[in-house]
This record gives structure tokens, sequence and C-alpha cells, in this order.
């Protein structure tokens, strides 16, 4: 979709197929719930690293922490590997109270 479809969700997949990015655009909310599930549930076996590129991302609240979360379990948990990328400095703020750098690796 050439031309900036207004989707506030992004995916790239390495082409190894290991590592699947997804970028998000503007504020990470309730309202984008549904395509980030979308985009890590249908996303290849082979993933084995997920990034979440937030260099676009202005503002995230507390469903998007769930979000994460999610994303978490369905990555393996504790063994997931996650990293969070690009964060501004309010974003990587909500980011550090939430205890978040526990639980992902953030950049």
């Amino acid at each position: 979709m050439p031309g900036g479809s207004g989707m506030p969700i992004e995916t790239r997949r390495s082409d190894d197929g290991k590592t699947f990015t997804i970028c998000v655009e503007g504020r990470f909310d309730f309202s984008t719930h549904q395509s980030f599930r979308d985009a890590y549930e249908h996303s290849e076996p082979t993933v084995s690293h997920y990034v979440i590129d937030l260099s676009d991302t202005t503002y995230l609240d507390s469903s998007a922490l769930g979000m994460l979360l999610l994303l978490r379990d369905h990555a393996g948990g504790d063994g997931a590997r996650i990293s969070i990328e690009n964060c501004n400095s309010d974003v990587r703020r909500i980011l550090s109270i939430s205890n978040f750098e526990q639980l992902f690796s953030i950049r």
C-alpha cells in the first residue's frame, strides 16, 4: 500500500524469517489493539525475535502495555525475545514506570 495508507501498524519480516518488526505510528492505544494483535498473530512460526519499533509513536497508554504483555505471552513468556526500540522520552518513561525493562529489551 504505497503513499502512507494511514495504518497505525506496519510490519516487516527479516529475509531469514526469524525477526518480525512491528512499527506503531502515532498513538499506541486501544484504537490500535486489533491491528496490533492481527500483526503478530499472523506472523510466521519461524519468528524467534520480535522488534517493536516505536520511532513514530507519540503516546502509549495502559492498553498498549497490555498488548505488549499479550505479545510476550504469544512469543513464549519468559523465553520471549522482544526488543522495544526507538522510544521517545515520554514513551520510555511510561515503560520505566511500568517496570517493562524487566520484561523486554528496551533500546
